[in-house]
């Protein structure tokens, strides 16, 4: 960098305010603090209204939390999905539909079919189940993306007619009955309390995540020297490492603090022998493995999306298509790859939605392609295409579903939900048109 860049760099950070220089120095996201400044305006909202209304607050509380990164976790895994759709230009409005017939096929696969060639409980079981799921999954969003790509027709009908002719597929293959108790092991990756991974466990994933966080600050930071790229000033770079490890730490103790209800610690001693003592047993529920697999997911698909040639073709067509195609881009087979890790992720939230619930059932998932679709644009996700994170979408069915979770806890009923959820996703769509047009009305 010369003199006169760094002077006139120096001069521009000068007449710059504090917050600004801030921003431009860490290079943090303002689409994101503001999602995270809406959360936090969200959680905080719902705990003083609980407080002023009931007399306690019971938002803001481990044991409300835990249960909110859970329930977050099966409409997450789908939203990373519908980001690389929904950026490329499409719409899926089959997922929820394709969940509720992916749990059916996997519920009949573990209940009526394996049963009988490997024998009750054998551990097999749930792995065919999830990859059976997992493949039905993939079969059909690659089905979608066929039918849109090489047949021309709009995404926006395939999907509305997969909705109703998956939804009415998994009645017919279940013949209306609800399909339980699934295997024993399956369970688990729906949560609960033996479905998390306890203190240990969390504080291994927690430390774990805090050597990742600085190991990619460093990684970064070598990165821009070897290409030349602008660095970051050390303390920035140190900011950025302490506030992810104290995120995780934070995390960490929060899981931890939420206890096994009584009865089931009742249970475990018995069967394990150990004698509770008169001030009762403490046991850490820890992350739930449901809100792992969310984190697994979220790290692959970040990964893909800004690390690998399949990530750069798909901002490519949703920024234009037709200059994608001339450069050499098979921008149909494309779509068909897009809408196939679009049902891999559905067959794999079908997987953590019916083992939360214990069966399955052809109803499950009903309306979740509303949800998932609002929680990437509330997350930032254009439907102009060419802009979306992976990150942002999932932030955006916390922030759904933390709304959901308030109204529940302070007693709106249904219809006050859905009308408050339809005004959120609007408005959403609307700072989005203003985002993209720098900030005019």
């Amino acid at each position: 960098m010369t003199d006169t860049t760094q002077g006139s760099a120096a001069a521009k950070d000068k007449g710059d305010g504090a917050l600004t220089r801030f921003l431009r120095a860490t290079e943090l996201d303002t689409r994101l603090l503001g999602m995270l400044a809406a959360l936090a305006l969200i959680w905080v909202g719902f705990h003083m209204y609980g407080a002023l209304v009931n007399g306690f607050g019971a938002f803001l509380t481990p044991r409300n939390l835990w249960n909110l990164s859970v329930q977050t976790s099966s409409i997450g895994i789908m939203a990373c999905g519908m980001v690389l759709v929904i950026v490329t230009r499409h719409i899926d409005l089959s997922v929820g539909s394709v969940l509720g017939f992916c749990a059916i096929i996997m519920g009949v696969t573990q209940v009526w079919i394996l049963p009988q060639w490997l024998g009750l409980g054998h551990p097999l079981i749930w792995i065919i189940a999830v990859i059976v799921g997992m493949i039905v999954g993939t079969m059909i969003g690659a089905l979608h993306g066929w039918l849109i790509a090489y047949r021309g027709i709009p995404a926006f009908i395939v999907t509305l007619g997969g909705l109703l002719v998956w939804r009415g597929a998994a009645f017919l293959v279940a013949r209306g009955e609800t399909i339980s108790p699934v295997d024993s092991t399956f369970q688990l990756l729906g949560g609960g309390p033996y479905g998390a991974i306890g203190a240990t466990g969390s504080w291994i994933v927690g430390l774990v995540g805090c050597a990742a966080v600085v190991a990619l600050v460093l990684f970064g930071r070598r990165q821009r020297r070897k290409f030349e790229f602008p660095l970051r000033p050390v303390w920035a770079d140190s900011f950025i490492a302490a506030l992810g490890c104290a995120a995780l730490v934070g995390a960490v103790l929060l899981v931890n603090s939420y206890p096994w209800p009584r009865g089931i610690v009742r249970q475990y001693a018995q069967a394990e022998g150990i004698e509770i003592p008169e001030g009762g047993l403490f046991i850490s529920h820890g992350f739930a493995i449901p809100v792992l697999i969310l984190v697994t997911v979220v790290i692959i698909m970040t990964f893909i999306m800004s690390r690998t040639r399949f990530g750069r073709y798909v901002y490519a067509i949703g920024g234009n298509p037709e200059a994608a195609a001339l450069s050499g881009i098979n921008t149909k087979w494309m779509t068909v790859k897009i809408f196939a890790v679009m049902g891999l992720l559905t067959g794999l939230s079908a997987t953590v939605a019916s083992a939360r619930l214990g069966s399955a059932t052809n109803a499950l998932g009903t309306l979740d392609e509303l949800y998932v679709i609002a929680a990437a644009v509330i997350g930032g996700t254009s439907l102009a295409g060419g802009m979306g994170t992976i990150y942002g979408a999932v932030l955006g069915a916390l922030v759904m579903q933390s709304l959901q979770t308030g109204m529940v806890l302070i007693g709106f009923d249904a219809a006050i939900q859905q009308i408050v959820v339809g005004s959120v996703l609007v408005l959403a769509v609307y700072l989005d048109n203003l985002y993209r047009r720098g900030g005019k009305a």
